[in-house]
């Protein structure tokens, strides 16, 4: 299966970034996994450069290859005043629709404050919606209460990384165009 996580924090190390790798880990015991993980502040001057000019650099183009081809995406924002990334955002803008029709997508965030959760439902998943993409029912939020000392996450927000590896194996169950399992 090939996955590709798309992180959209900038801080280094990125809470955001640690969220997705979680949640790889958790995909690649269940299925064999080719793995990508794309970092916003890696394309960040090349949204700005593509937004401005009308096209984008090797790189971008290449990240976003990465999202329209993968066989399920983990896209993931750090949470910026109650919404995801502008950054996050413009480079969604420049996917290609079509290209993420039907496509499975894992909803992630990170924040300072369990407040912010609702970024999930109220700008992720409309924003995948707009595609068509099919946004797996169980999104994961993690606020900073949730890491442990080392980096480690607490007992609850690794049962919900649980939960959505069982949803990711009943989707492709379920689903008659996959060939992954």
């Amino acid at each position: 299966m090939k996955v590709t996580a798309f992180s959209g924090g900038f801080g280094y190390p990125s809470t955001t970034t640690q969220l997705l790798e979680l949640i790889v880990t958790e995909l690649s015991k269940r299925f064999p996994t080719t793995a990508t993980t794309i970092e916003l502040r890696d394309v960040a001057n090349d949204l700005a450069d593509a937004t401005l000019l009308g096209f984008a650099s090797d790189n971008l183009q290449e990240a976003m290859a990465q999202v329209e081809q993968a066989d399920i995406l983990i896209a993931g924002s750090a949470v910026f005043r109650g919404g995801y990334a502008g950054l996050f955002k413009a480079f969604f803008d420049l996917v290609d629709p079509v290209a993420m029709r039907g496509k499975p997508v894992i909803l992630a965030a990170s924040g300072q404050s369990p407040r912010h959760q609702l970024v999930l439902d109220t700008h992720l998943r409309p924003l995948f919606s707009y595609f068509g993409s099919f946004t797996l029912p169980t999104s994961v939020y993690a606020s900073r209460e949730e890491w442990e000392v080392g980096g480690r996450p607490t007992a609850a927000l690794h049962e919900r990384i649980t939960r959505i590896g069982h949803e990711v194996e009943g989707y492709f169950e379920r689903s008659p165009s996959s060939t992954v399992g």
